[in-house]
């Protein structure tokens, strides 16, 4: 189980950034960590350096909005190599899904979440527990979610941030895609937000071919960072946040505890 664990975080740390391959008007940073879209609406696909493990989850936060657009992040997984693109289309949709083996997902405000066959979508809840199970998939959840900064309008959001979620297109908001290998050879794709299961977005994905993360940086989202994912037991560092956020009554509550600088931050 160690060897595995080891073995997954190393590739989740090569995978952990964009591919050299993007849109037009993708500007990516020194370490391809952080994809800005410089003009337009469009032309933002980006791509995962590597193809994705079964159970590996390519994260990003949302680090930039850009107002006065309709539409917002696409994620998704694509069997095609962006390597041997002859163009990187302009779009993720319908551009990039109608050439074929590619799966996408169109990220709105709320209502992400699918329903599986026969069933109606669940009522969205409160994290429970510090791990995110989907099928044998295990992730620490604290990593998944995302918690907004205190800021000029931060009050607003105070219901929000008592269960530590954020609104899915928000500054701060973090959104992961996977997919989970099913007995018949194929595979489901999920798509997670702050810390919770989408459901399956796609099925019967080929798991024969590698299958790479797709991240559109479409409309008002206008820059998105790749955050690393360790696999493994919580830090000590998260499991003080856990017992602390679960004992106080409201988050600015937590400048008047006797705590270290740096934890109280991180918290």
């Amino acid at each position: 189980l160690k060897i595995a664990a080891a073995a997954m975080a190393a590739r989740c740390h090569l995978a952990a950034r964009f591919h050299r391959v993007h849109g037009a008007n993708v500007r990516l940073d020194a370490s391809r960590t952080r994809a800005t879209r410089v003009e337009s609406f469009a032309h933002g696909l980006c791509f995962s350096q590597e193809p994705l493990a079964p159970g590996q989850v390519f994260l990003v936060e949302i680090e930039e909005k850009e107002p006065g657009w309709c539409g917002h992040l696409r994620v998704g997984l694509t069997a095609l190599d962006p390597q041997r693109l002859e163009a990187v289309p302009e779009y993720s949709l319908p551009d990039l899904v109608n050439m074929g083996d590619t799966w996408v997902f169109a990220i709105t405000r709320s209502h992400n979440r699918v329903a599986a066959d026969g069933e109606e979508a669940a009522a969205r809840g409160p994290p429970g527990e510090p791990f995110l199970r989907i099928e044998r998939v295990r992730i620490p959840r604290d990593t998944l979610v995302g918690r907004s900064r205190p800021g000029r309008y931060s009050h607003i959001l105070d219901g929000l941030y008592k269960t530590n979620v954020l609104p899915a297109t928000a500054r701060r908001s973090r959104i992961g895609v996977l997919y989970a290998p099913q007995p018949d050879g194929t595979a489901d794709m999920h798509i997670v937000i702050n810390g919770e299961d989408m459901g399956p977005s796609a099925r019967r994905l080929p798991t024969a071919r590698p299958l790479y993360a797709v991240v559109d940086v479409f409309a008002s989202t206008k820059s998105v960072r790749v955050i690393p994912v360790e696999y493994g037991f919580p830090s000590l560092q998260t499991l003080c946040r856990l017992v602390i956020q679960k004992h106080i009554t409201h988050r600015l509550a937590i400048d008047g505890l006797d705590l270290p600088p740096p934890l109280r931050s991180f918290c």
